[in-house]
């Protein structure tokens, strides 16, 4: 194999797997660092560089960074990463003077956003600071889209919305409350410089099985995502006795808990597959079933039963699954019965103001056909994101895709190609301080992850809009932290240093250090002295060494970034250096980072 380029900013932005592992590519270690520094604003500021809504993520992120967290892998509890982003969130200061600055003379170009989600948000976000004028077109009263009206207040408090949402309205964003766009084309012909397409998903998928529309089915079988926002409006206030929620993801919790809180005293999720394969977070599965929720499990919806026009309750067919869930067979019929039944089984696309007309490229399901690598649709000038552009995911996703969509929109009005993205940057510096002593805690500290407050059942149940879950408290945040690895310093290796005294493969706790003759990938990966468990992951390949030829070879899968190779090496040929890939966004929070130990 040929040397590492560390140099490369996508070799050690994989190292760095919860940063790697986020769709926004947010600075995890560094803003965790932060915070146990006391410097909650500063880490706050450095969340939002990259994921524009660091209070409301804080609450309801899917934490796609704490599956990859290393700290898993050694006692498998990963950082509590989303929580910690809550407290740099809930302890920050008036922080609105390092906000971006919006120029007084703007650059003449105007943008047209469909949607006040979080994409379309994100690409305001991005836009305005460099003298766009940019125009929202809400089709309801309120902005936030899908945040405001699909996520309860019970998991994300309005006034966490309108603190980060007025942020960016602050700025100079034009919102068109109560305007849905019903053409295109006639928006087009508005004269828009760009328009950017953040409609969301919000349409939920109906079950169409025998019953569904008898009797009063239309008035007790409602659409989960409807039905969330009919009670974020105040036009629902009370449930059934006996609910049903069919589906379980992560809607579908949200729907239990609520019901729950409208007065639901037997309430059941109904999957078909077995637990291992939810798509509800495991956090929300628990929340839900310590909130008194029962979960059936292997049950597929056969009909509505109605007795005298009435709703009495769903047949469903037993499932019985193989090992790999990959199919099954009926089994007996089961009843289930509910005055209620809540439908969460999935979300889908509406696009109502494409023309039919209209030179765009749709997909089989009638979605604009979009570039991932610039958001652009086949119109020239018209760009998608968020969950308009490849169906329902996550928040931070959507504010991730805004973010490549702001860059294109950039470039199409300059007149620059599409395809040429900003060049990211790379810095190392070293965390030496003396012989064998590091400017950040390199101990293991093996104290178990830290588990947030929750109100009292009783007061959650009184009010709908009383927040469930506290966060961690300043305390838990410091001892949160400790268990952080420190993954962004990495174990940086000059080869002219090394005397092959082996003092470093001696002491590795992980044995992911191995000197042996160069070969080919699949070769070396075979001769590690620790087996390679992800093939998938970075293998770090030294230049040759000067006394025998051999190289220095580092499983990144393994690492924990102790130091304790740098520490024992006698020719510091190991250094400790904190790495950090600059990712090019328009609008750059201007936030003051680094220091001392955490």
């Amino acid at each position: 194999m040929k040397p590492t380029n560390v140099t490369d900013p996508g070799y050690y932005g994989r190292v760095v797997d919860c940063q790697w592992a986020c769709p926004a590519h947010t600075n995890v270690p560094e803003y965790i660092r932060l915070i146990g520094q006391g410097r909650y604003d500063d880490a706050y500021l450095l969340n939002r560089e990259t994921n524009v809504f660091p209070g409301i993520l804080g609450r309801t992120c899917d934490r796609p960074c704490e599956p990859a967290c290393r700290r898993g892998r050694v006692d498998s509890e990963p950082v509590a990463i989303c929580r910690l982003k809550r407290v740099a969130a809930d302890l920050r200061g008036d922080i609105r003077s390092r906000l971006p600055a919006v120029p007084a003379s703007k650059n003449g170009r105007r943008i047209a956003a469909v949607g006040c989600g979080p994409a379309s948000l994100t690409v305001a976000n991005d836009l305005l600071p460099l003298g766009y004028q940019v125009t929202i077109f809400e089709r309801g009263p309120q902005t936030g889209g899908l945040m405001r009206v699909g996520i309860p207040t019970f998991r994300l408090p309005e006034a966490v919305l309108d603190q980060e949402i007025g942020d960016i309205l602050a700025m100079g964003a034009d919102v068109r409350f109560n305007s849905p766009v019903e053409s295109l084309r006639e928006l087009l012909a508005q004269g828009f410089d760009a328009i950017f397409l953040g409609s969301g998903a919000p349409r939920g998928k109906e079950l169409e099985i025998p019953g569904r529309h008898d009797g009063d089915g239309d008035g007790h079988v409602l659409i989960g995502l409807d039905w969330l926002a009919a009670i974020a409006f105040g036009h629902v206030r009370a449930v059934g006795r006996r609910v049903l929620i069919i589906g379980v993801g992560n809607t579908a919790m949200d729907c239990c808990r609520s019901a729950r809180r409208l007065g639901g005293e037997e309430v059941t999720v109904v999957a078909r597959r077995p637990r291992a394969f939810f798509k509800a977070s495991a956090w929300e599965l628990a929340d839900a079933e310590e909130e008194g929720v029962a979960i059936e499990v292997n049950l597929a919806p056969r009909r509505f039963v109605h007795e005298d026009g009435r709703l009495v309750g769903v047949e469903f067919n037993r499932l019985e699954w193989d090992e790999r869930a990959e199919s099954c067979e009926r089994r007996e019929a089961v009843f289930l019965p509910a005055d209620d039944v809540i439908l969460a089984v999935g979300q889908e696309n509406a696009f109502p103001y494409l023309d039919e007309d209209l030179s765009m490229a749709k997909d089989a399901w009638g979605c604009p056909v979009v570039d991932p690598e610039t958001m652009m649709s086949s119109l020239a000038g018209v760009f998608v994101g968020g969950d308009a552009a490849f169906g329902a995911k996550n928040i931070v996703t959507a504010v991730a895709q805004a973010h490549v969509a702001a860059r294109s929109i950039d470039r199409f009005c300059s007149g620059r190609v599409l395809e040429e993205r900003p060049t990211q940057t790379v810095s190392f510096s070293s965390r030496k301080l003396g012989l064998a002593e590091w400017s950040y805690a390199n101990d293991f500290n093996p104290v178990g992850r830290q588990q947030s407050a929750y109100a009292d059942l009783a007061r959650r149940f009184s009010d709908l809009g009383i927040e469930a879950e506290l966060g961690l408290s300043a305390a838990q945040a410091a001892r949160e932290i400790e268990r952080c690895l420190n993954c962004d310093i990495e174990t940086v290796f000059m080869a002219e240093r090394c005397i092959e005294c082996d003092a470093c493969l001696d002491v590795c706790p992980v044995q992911c250090l191995t000197i042996r003759e160069n070969d080919t990938e699949e070769e070396l990966r075979q001769r590690l002295r620790a087996p390679s468990l992800d093939p998938a992951a970075p293998l770090f390949v030294s230049a040759p060494l000067r006394q025998t030829g051999r190289v220095m070879l580092k499983d990144e899968n393994l690492c924990v970034h102790c130091g304790l190779c740098a520490e024992r090496c006698p020719t510091a040929a190991f250094d400790m250096a904190r790495f950090e890939a600059r990712i090019a966004h328009l609008s750059v929070t201007t936030v003051a980072t680094g220091g001392g130990p955490a």
